[in-house]
């Protein structure tokens, strides 16, 4: 072999020895210091509550202090971004959620951006939380059989809110379209007050909403909960049927999840130092207790990169019903 090339190849074999060496002593003293967890969303939402939850506990755990880091905007993706283009060495985290993880880049009409199975690497589950199905006070529905009723009789296909095109809220409100044949057209609007201030004014019938979200408002009475998008009752609220009760959705099942995930080509003993903390962490008797109380149902032990497969799959199928594009 030509001596010119020899030494191109022994310093290619240097670099990757060199970067592989690198990373074994990353994963060997990792965390060596503080830990940034990035939620996509402002404080005081569901993603952000559960990252300020579990952020002391881990903390605890690694021996570093971790700092929950908001980036709101585009429903995730700049925070997706963030932790993709990070340092791949676990000190840069995402607390991530169905929109930025899994369904943007399937609504995105780029075609280069963020891919959730390449740029990033799934750690674990924590827990999910149901969504509901709601009418507001001025529409005449407060089952699911008058729902159907109503939507069949109707002569324009009745309203529906989400919290915005292509978001979990909007996929969910597609897939009960999907599954039950029934005329709805979708409303976007921003968040739950908006939403809300819709139903109120008789600008839209119905709207998909968190549960925990909408439950306040459920038992003052300003909306009428017609069932869950998930195959079972909420525990959070046993007395809401399951959608999937009537046969006409027994298909439906959607609701928005949290995990922790850290950037592509995270190093396994990194990644496997984390997910045992996590799955430590979420055992914890008083972290169960503020997630639950907070209307989640715990996802511990759920693997999750196949979970992340199928919903990915989940959501591309509604995504091409709807031809939701953003």
């Amino acid at each position: 072999m030509d001596t010119m090339i020899l030494k191109k190849v022994r310093t290619v074999v240097s670099v990757h020895v060199l970067a592989l060496s690198s990373m074994a002593a990353w994963a060997q003293d990792y965390p060596w210091k503080a830990i940034t967890l990035v939620v996509g969303y402002p404080a005081g939402g569901s993603v952000d509550l559960v990252a300020r939850a579990i952020a002391p506990g881990l903390s605890r755990r690694l021996g570093q202090p971790v700092h929950v880091e908001n980036i709101p905007g585009t429903s995730g993706a700049l925070a997706a971004a963030r932790v993709a283009l990070a340092e791949p060495d676990g000190h840069t985290l995402l607390l991530g959620s169905p929109a930025e993880v899994g369904i943007n880049h399937l609504v995105s009409r780029r075609r280069d951006g963020y891919n959730p199975l390449k740029d990033s690497t799934p750690i674990g589950l924590i827990g999910s939380q149901p969504l509901v199905l709601v009418a507001g006070s001025k529409t005449p529905v407060a089952t699911i059989d008058e729902f159907l009723r109503a939507t069949a009789e109707a002569p324009a296909p009745m309203r529906y809110a989400s919290s915005g095109m292509g978001t979990p809220l909007h996929l969910a409100g597609e897939t009960i379209r999907q599954q039950s044949g029934v005329r709805m057209a979708h409303v976007p609007s921003r968040g739950a007050g908006a939403m809300l201030a819709n139903m109120d004014s008789g600008d839209v019938d119905f709207a998909v909403m968190v549960l925990s979200s909408a439950l306040p408002h459920i038992r003052d009475g300003k909306v009428k909960a017609i069932g869950v998008t998930k195959l079972a009752r909420s525990a959070a609220a046993p007395q809401i049927p399951a959608l999937a009760e009537n046969a006409r959705f027994k298909g439906v099942d959607a609701g928005v999840w949290f995990g922790l995930l850290g950037p592509g080509k995270l190093p396994p003993a990194t990644t496997t130092r984390l997910r045992e903390d996590l799955q430590r962490l979420l055992k914890e008797p008083e972290l169960r207790k503020t997630l639950e109380a907070a209307g989640l149902t715990m996802m511990e032990g759920t693997d999750f990169v196949p979970f992340l497969q199928a919903e990915i799959q989940k959501f591309r199928r509604v995504v091409e019903f709807a031809n939701i594009r953003n």
